[in-house]
């Protein structure tokens, strides 16, 4: 052996054996100083396959969930959410990826925030034709820039509103 023994508890250097009595560490071989492969001859274990698509998918769909009330943000990453999810779950049956649980809950989820966003904008648009917004907006722009005319479409906007809304409470009668 060249150079100084180390001593013991330390690491003989690369290509040394160790000192008389230890055992070689893994990955040397015994008496020949030399490294050898790990048992089953395959070098690294293979990595495991992952899925992004799968991870994006989850992310958006939560987000669309989110922003279902953002009037149409929360049905466009829906969309997204779901075109993911369905890239995700065939890597996933190529045996690319092995996350098919996270890519179909983004999928789900997607699907639900586009319902979600879908419902919001109907009602929405139901809530304002019975308010009256509608019509309220065809008054002020046929009012041009008339104040009075202006003034009357708010007013019948005002009354509408008091008629949608309007809880009459009448005394109860006595006996």
């Amino acid at each position: 052996m060249s150079g100084p023994t180390p001593e013991y508890g330390q690491q003989p250097e690369y290509g040394q054996q160790p000192p008389y009595g230890q055992q070689p560490q893994y990955g040397q071989q015994p008496g020949s100083g030399g490294q050898y492969p790990p048992p089953g001859g395959y070098g690294q274990p293979p990595v495991s396959p992952k899925n992004g698509v799968g991870i994006a998918a989850l992310i958006l769909g939560i987000l669309s969930i989110l922003a279902f009330w953002t009037f149409g943000f929360g049905i466009f990453l829906g969309i997204i959410a779901v075109v993911l999810g369905v890239l995700g779950r065939g890597r996933v049956k190529r045996r690319e990826a092995t996350n098919g649980g996270v890519a179909t809950t983004g999928l789900v989820l997607g699907v639900l925030g586009i319902i979600g966003g879908a419902v919001f904008i109907a009602l929405t648009v139901w809530v304002f034709n019975e308010v009256g917004v509608g019509d309220l907006a065809t008054c002020l722009s046929d009012a041009g820039g008339d104040a009075t005319r202006v003034e009357q479409c708010q007013q019948q906007f005002t009354d509408n509103l008091e008629n949608q809304f309007s809880v009459t409470l009448t005394p109860a009668p006595t006996p």
